[in-house]
This record gives C-alpha cells, sequence and structure tokens, in this order.
C-alpha cells in the first residue's frame, strides 16, 4: 500500500515546478531535449532494439550490419537528404531541431522488440538476437519518446503513423482520438484523418493550416444536403460563413483577411473539426429514428 501511494505521488510534478520556480517549468529547450532523447536512444540501443536495422558490434565479428547494412551514414543521407548524422551517439550533440525530430522518425521506424537470441559470453560481449518483433518496440519507443516530446517547447507528440505532430491544444484533444461516425472511408474519414495531420504537422506552414481548414470545411460541404434536414437554415448557413468569408475557400476582394491567422486558423479548426463530429452525429441520430419509425 505505501509503495502504490509513493508512485501515486510521484506522478506529480516537484515543489519548484508546481509552483512555478523552475525556469523550465513551462518546458525544455532543445539542448535538454537533445539529452533527453540520446537517454532514450541509448537505453534502447544497448537493449537490441535497433540490432535487427542497425546491427551490433561483436569482439569476434566487429560490426555485424543489419537489413540497413554497414552504412547507416549514407542511408540517412539518401532517407533523410542530409549528411553528417551518423553516428548517432556522437553527432546528435549538433543535431538542430529539425535533425532530431528526423531521426526520432527514422529510428522509429526501424525499432523492434527483440524476441530470441543468444549470450555471447567471450569478454561478456552482450545479446545478439535474430528474431524480433516490429510493432511492440515501436510503441515501447514513442512511449518513452512522447514522454520527453511532451514536455518541449509547445508540445509535440510521435503519432503511430511514425510522424511528429504538434500536440492539440489542452481541452482538444478528444476531437483527435475520438473516432467518426461514419464508414465513408473516401469522402469523410480519410479526408479528416489527412487534414488533422497537415493542420499538427512539425512544421505546418499558415498556408497549410489553411488548407487543411479548407479540407474540413469541404466535407462538410459534402454534408450539406443532409444537415440541411437536421438544421435549422440560420445554423447551416453560420457553418459556412466562416469559411467562404475569411479568406479560407475563395478569393476575392470582399474576403475579410486581416485577422491574426496563427490564432484564428486554430479557433477555426477546432470549430470545423467539432462541427463534423456533431454533423455526423445527428445526421446518425436521424436515421437511427426513421429505422426504428419504419421498424413499427
Amino acid at each position: 500500500m505505501l509503495h502504490v501511494l509513493y508512485m501515486s505521488m510521484r506522478d506529480k510534478a516537484y515543489y519548484s515546478v508546481r509552483t512555478g520556480k523552475n525556469q523550465l517549468s513551462k518546458g525544455f529547450g532543445l539542448n535538454q531535449l537533445r539529452t533527453l532523447f540520446q537517454n532514450v536512444f541509448s537505453k534502447f540501443d544497448d537493449e537490441g532494439y535497433f540490432q535487427e536495422s542497425l546491427g551490433y558490434f561483436c569482439v569476434d565479428a566487429d560490426h555485424v550490419p543489419g537489413t540497413l547494412g554497414h552504412n547507416l551514414e549514407g542511408v540517412l543521407l539518401l532517407k533523410l537528404r542530409k549528411d553528417n548524422l551518423a553516428p548517432i551517439h556522437v553527432k546528435i550533440a549538433g543535431y538542430s531541431e529539425d535533425d532530431l525530430f528526423d531521426v526520432i522518425e527514422f529510428l522509429y521506424e526501424h525499432c523492434s522488440k527483440q524476441v530470441d537470441g543468444y549470450f555471447h559470453s567471450y569478454a561478456n560481449c552482450g545479446m545478439h538476437y535474430h528474431t524480433f518483433d516490429r510493432m511492440p518496440g515501436r510503441q515501447e519507443f514513442r512511449e518513452k519518446v512522447n514522454e520527453i516530446l511532451s514536455v518541449y517547447e509547445g508540445g509535440f507528440e510521435l503519432s503511430s503513423n511514425g510522424e511528429i505532430l504538434h500536440i492539440a491544444e489542452t481541452g482538444m484533444e478528444g476531437l483527435f482520438e475520438a473516432a467518426l461516425p461514419t464508414t465513408d472511408s473516401n469522402n469523410i474519414s480519410s479526408r479528416v484523418d489527412a487534414a488533422r495531420i497537415k493542420f499538427r504537422r512539425h512544421g505546418a506552414s499558415l498556408d497549410d493550416r489553411r488548407d487543411a481548414i479548407r479540407e474540413l470545411a469541404d466535407v462538410l460541404e459534402y454534408l450539406r444536403p443532409e444537415l440541411k434536414t437536421v438544421l435549422t437554415k440560420g445554423d447551416e448557413l453560420d457553418l459556412f460563413n466562416i469559411a467562404n468569408n475569411f479568406g479560407i475557400r475563395h478569393h476575392n476582394k470582399n474576403q475579410k483577411t486581416d485577422y491574426d491567422r496563427p490564432i484564428w486558423y486554430s479557433w477555426m479548426f477546432y470549430y470545423y473539426l467539432a462541427s463534423i463530429h456533431a454533423a455526423l452525429r445527428l445526421i446518425e441520430k436521424k436515421q437511427v429514428g426513421e429505422d426504428a419509425h419504419r421498424a413499427k
């Protein structure tokens, strides 16, 4: 019981962070992130999570290559279009933010949980694995990486698709996690998913974010015929007023464009995302009612 109590207490921030007296209370900078990630990478590397792809060192055989071959620097140059990133342990101290995020995404793609192997006892060489499981390895790596990404700058996360995204604003997380009540992938769910990723992707420009908002507005336009049956005409027109008159969907001299785009784009995006969820549920409720009535 005391152990459980102790663990639950340690889930809380320590004094100086709770009171805002710690200079890092609001999050870490790039230097701290690099240090923290180096610790994560070293742990996973030492335990064999990258042996399948990156290989390992053996006192008898020197470097034993993984599936990516002998030259990691060449692989990173080809895949990331950057040189001077390897060896990671050494070069990480000089990584820019983009370098670090690129390498994190790359390592997530090539992380595998060790399943079976043998211990090479000579000179205490260590475990050499030959069987791996990709999905559990990625999941464990992602969990550890997200612990540190979440407290960097405004907060980031590594998605299950292997992309580093901005964390959803506080209170809006559910809009990204909740499944849409639709089976129409081509016209609704796939488009919404693409918009969510485009808006939150690391380095997304204002144009990218405007495009994401436009994509959501287009989904609502697709739903418009059905929306007319569950909304009053005034409410229906209000849904499209923002996109049509604030420089999102059309371009003409009557458009309102003199506003703080970073702030208002964020509001517009969540407004339309929430509207799609609400619209689909209203349409679904109406359909269920009609089906029940016909069944009588």
